[in-house]
């Protein structure tokens, strides 16, 4: 029972159009949270959802690299999730919409579109 479970959550996961996107996005390249959003023109919020779905269905995975995480495809080691991504990188290329997307994340510098994070320096009061 827990196989087909894990089964219906990548599937489910892999389901969505914006999912959808976002996993082609990554194949190009590992995304922040604010490139995703800048390619897909939609809410942060929505974004990092999608993500967090993505994520426990075992299909995509972030780790905190400087001020950002970084999401980027699963590696390919759970065998249904392998199976999935493996599939998905065959399909899309003639897509219109998916080439855009991908097109797009490729030029997109997250230095120039992510907010600055970290903490903000105060000056001291000189006495």
């Amino acid at each position: 029972m827990e196989d087909l479970r894990r089964t219906e959550r990548i599937f489910s996961a892999a389901g969505d159009p914006n999912r959808l996107r976002i996993l082609k996005m990554l194949e190009v390249k590992p995304m922040c949270v604010c490139e995703i959003t800048a390619c897909l023109g939609i809410a942060q919020s929505s974004v990092s959802r999608h993500l967090g779905l993505l994520r426990d269905a075992g299909l995509v995975a972030d780790r905190k690299r400087g001020l950002w995480v970084e999401y980027s495809l699963a590696s390919r080691s759970e065998t249904m999730a392998s199976a999935v991504l493996s599939a998905l990188s065959r399909w899309g290329r003639d897509d219109p919409r998916i080439r855009a997307d991908r097109e797009k994340a490729a030029r997109l510098d997250r230095k120039r579109i992510c907010p600055q994070t970290g903490k903000v320096r105060r000056e001291r009061k000189r006495k």
